[in-house]
């Protein structure tokens, strides 16, 4: 049995070394090089472990063109909820005595800000605010634009005047504009010792005769200043202290709020006349001569005030 097996193992020899040989052979794949990568394909270089013996290298990875990393996931920021202020403290209403309130619903504010109550006569105060006097160009505080050498007295100097007629005629002579924040209605030209008296009488007597009535006085209306004449424009009289730059006619005055008062229509009548009449009265001190309603029918409309020099003060 042994041999017959050998024996066939024998024949069958000869078949096996005659068989066909294959025509191809297997090709094998083409190592990727940097010229020919696929695209979308990045090459991974996995570790590998190092012989024995060995240290080993970190691997070098190199950037392919035209592989782009993917981006990273966006984040979504949650909203923080706000958390209100802290109400200050004094700043919750104040219940009213008396007044009955309903159940609150429920989506209604706890405590809710009550504004304050409108004082009294608030729409007067704000109608008397409104017209408010606004300061005058010439009213800045300093000696720039102050005349006489007293900063209340705001104006420029003029050149000397000279006239013809005999006893007129301003050698230092100054115009005024305003006296003691007050303006004058016309630039007034006299000399300073009638500018100083004005801003005296101005303050102690004018500004006080009308008190914080409309917001107090703003102006005063000039009628007449400087003039070469005689007195009340009377043929052979005396030159009048007009003449000289040394008298100033006052009409009227005006309030802070635009109100106006004049001698003519408010002597006597009501507050204005108080006022006016007050004026009158302080006058006779700073000034020589005041005349005025009463006097004569030529002063029955204004206020003559001057500094008449070498006799004592006329106040009729």
């Amino acid at each position: 049995m042994r041999r017959a097996f050998c024996a066939l193992v024998l024949a069958l020899m000869p078949g096996l070394a005659l068989a066909t040989p294959p025509e191809t052979s297997p090709r094998p794949m083409a190592r990727l090089s940097q010229g020919g990568a696929v695209p979308g394909i990045v090459p991974v270089t996995l570790p590998m472990a190092p012989p024995p013996g060995l240290t080993a290298v970190a691997p070098v990875i190199r950037a392919v063109p035209g592989a782009r990393p993917a981006p990273r996931p966006m984040r979504q920021a949650t909203p923080q909820p706000l958390r209100p202020r802290t109400r200050p403290e004094g700043t919750r209403a104040t219940p009213t005595p008396g007044l009955t309130v309903k159940a609150p619903s429920h989506l209604a504010v706890l405590v809710a800000l009550r504004p304050p109550m409108r004082p009294a006569g608030l729409a007067r105060t704000a109608r008397k605010a409104a017209y408010m006097a606004q300061p005058l160009p010439g009213a800045i505080a300093g000696r720039k634009g102050a005349v006489c050498g007293d900063p209340a007295i705001r104006g420029v100097a003029i050149a000397p005047i000279a006239a013809k007629v005999k006893g007129c005629g301003l050698k230092e002579g100054v115009r005024v504009t305003s006296v003691a924040g007050v303006r004058l209605s016309t630039p007034a030209n006299i000399d300073c010792t009638t500018a100083k008296a004005l801003k005296t009488w101005v303050e102690r007597s004018a500004i006080p005769a009308v008190g914080k009535r409309g917001g107090g006085l703003a102006a005063l209306t000039v009628a007449a200043s400087y003039s070469c004449r005689t007195r009340n424009n009377q043929p052979g009289a005396k030159v009048s202290e007009h003449g000289r730059g040394r008298a100033i006619d006052i009409s009227g005055f005006v309030l802070a709020n635009g109100k106006s008062a004049s001698v003519l229509k408010g002597w006597g009548n009501g507050a204005a006349g108080k006022s006016l009449a007050a004026m009158r009265k302080g006058a006779c001190g700073p000034f020589t001569t005041v005349l005025g309603p009463g006097s004569d029918r030529f002063h029955r409309d204004h206020l003559h005030l001057d500094t008449t020099r070498g006799r004592g003060p006329y106040c009729r």
